[in-house]
Parts: C-alpha cells; sequence; structure tokens
C-alpha cells in the first residue's frame, strides 16, 4: 500500500472518560493490562480490560494528562467501558468525567496507527475510521475492531496487544492465565494479516486453509485494495509464520505479522 501523507481518522464518537481521584494510579494499574505506574505525564498506551480468566472485555487507550487520565475506546464499547471501571470501584476514589466535543488521531503510516495520540480538537480534514483508506491502514496495522477482531473469546496474547503487555507489571484482573500463557509459549493461535488475489470481498467468518491444515483459521475483517483484498484473520500456530502461503475463499493468500508494510 502506497501512502500519500498523513491519514487523518475522526475520533469524535469514541468513548472518552477522564479519570481523576486520589487512588486513580493504584485503581488502573490494578484493573487494566497498561503500566499506569510507568506512563509519564503525557504518554499513552493501549491495553485491554479482561475478566478474571484473561479474556478480553474491552480494548482501551489511556493517555496521562497532568493530575488525570483519559480513556478512549471505540463507540461501541463505551457504555461497556465504563460500567466495568464502576463496578471495580466500589472502595476506591475515583471519579469519571464523559468527555464530549470532537477529537482526531493522525496517522502516518501502519505502525504509527498503533502510536498516534486520540488529539482533543477539530480537524477538518478528519475522515472517517470506516472509509477504504482508512480501512486499508487499520488492517495493515492490526488495530482491533471490536467485536470483529476481538471480543470476549479472545486473549489479549493473541491479537496485536500484545506487543504491549509488560510482563514485569504487578498484578491486575486477568493476569494469572495471561502470564501462564506466556511463560508456557502456547499460545493456540494469532491474529495475522493477508494479501489475498482477487478484489472480490470476503465475508467474516470465512475459513482459512493451510496445505496441511484444512481448519486453519478464520477472517475477522477484510477491505478491497486495487486488484487484491487485504484481510486480518486468526491462523493455527502450527501455519501462522509469515510468508507462508493460504487459502482463502478458494483464493492464494500470503501471511503478514503484524503491522506489514
Amino acid at each position: 500500500m502506497t501512502m500519500h501523507g498523513a491519514v487523518i481518522v475522526d475520533r469524535t464518537s469514541w468513548g472518552r472518560l477522564r479519570v481523576t481521584g486520589s487512588d486513580r494510579v493504584r485503581f488502573l494499574q490494578g484493573l487494566t493490562t497498561v503500566n499506569v505506574e510507568q506512563l509519564a505525564d503525557g504518554a499513552h498506551g493501549w491495553g485491554a480490560i479482561l475478566n478474571p480468566k484473561g479474556r478480553v472485555l474491552s480494548v482501551i487507550d489511556i493517555a496521562h494528562l497532568g493530575e488525570a487520565f483519559v480513556i478512549a475506546c471505540e463507540p461501541e464499547l463505551a457504555e461497556k467501558t465504563r460500567t466495568l471501571l464502576e463496578r471495580y470501584a466500589v472502595m476506591d476514589d475515583v471519579n469519571f468525567e464523559p468527555i464530549t466535543g470532537p477529537a482526531h488521531q493522525m496517522w502516518e503510516d501502519a505502525i504509527d496507527v498503533w502510536r498516534a495520540p486520540i488529539i482533543e480538537g477539530a480537524n477538518d480534514a478528519s475522515r472517517d475510521d470506516r472509509e477504504p483508506q482508512v480501512e486499508r491502514m487499520r488492517i495493515h496495522a492490526g488495530f482491533l475492531r471490536y467485536g470483529a477482531d476481538v471480543d470476549e473469546d479472545h486473549f489479549p496474547f493473541e491479537t496485536p496487544l500484545a506487543q504491549f503487555l509488560d510482563y514485569g507489571k504487578g498484578c491486575y484482573v486477568g493476569q494469572e492465565p495471561v502470564f501462564r500463557v506466556h511463560s508456557q509459549g502456547n499460545s493456540a493461535k494469532a491474529l495475522r494479516g493477508f494479501t489475498v488475489e482477487g478484489d472480490a470481498p470476503l465475508a467474516a467468518g470465512a475459513p482459512i486453509k493451510h496445505a496441511t491444515k484444512d481448519n486453519a483459521g478464520t477472517v475477522t475483517s477484510s477491505v478491497i485494495d486495487g486488484a487484491t483484498t487485504l484481510a486480518l484473520g486468526y491462523l493455527h500456530r502450527t501455519v501462522w509464520e509469515p510468508g507462508g502461503i493460504v487459502e482463502i475463499d478458494g483464493r492464494k493468500a500470503t501471511v503478514h505479522e503484524l503491522p506489514w508494510a
């Protein structure tokens, strides 16, 4: 994919919460996968809220802004995420204040998609995140769409969230199963990218076949890119090596580690 300058993505509709209170650091440290204690003022980090079995309940970005933290998530996760936070904040001095108004991100390339902060304020060049060019960048980055690429059936280490997991961090909800799989090195599947021959759409859930394994995985997202199709999907550990060849909907596809250029 050829980049033609930055892509500015509208985040106005995303759920955003300002978290304050004397227990804000301890509370978020014990609830999320983000190492909030190590998050410098002005920095941000992606992570997740997990259930006790280590499954992903919500994918969030946490930004450290002075005496507060700002949590951002997809619009579809906003209510669920606030409910989770309030459920755990029984004895903690923490306050959650919704933030409204325009916001955006600036994506320079696929790697930057996971690194770009969410910026308060409008930008006249902002584009909807469902537009094809934005979707192509999202898929190249493996930037997760909840309900499509990740949900409560997945562990964070099966997704690009693995790059942000801090195994030196203290205890948090869902930590034990995440650490156990990491130490044993036995994740059963992982999200991968695919360049698929042909420009016909791919259905979510389309099966992925490998020469050695018919039931190798399933497609989660896709978008047409010129004469080819870009896709995300989960692959079994025995066939997930980058550069491998698989078959999707009767079409040849090349496997990519995420993100890919």
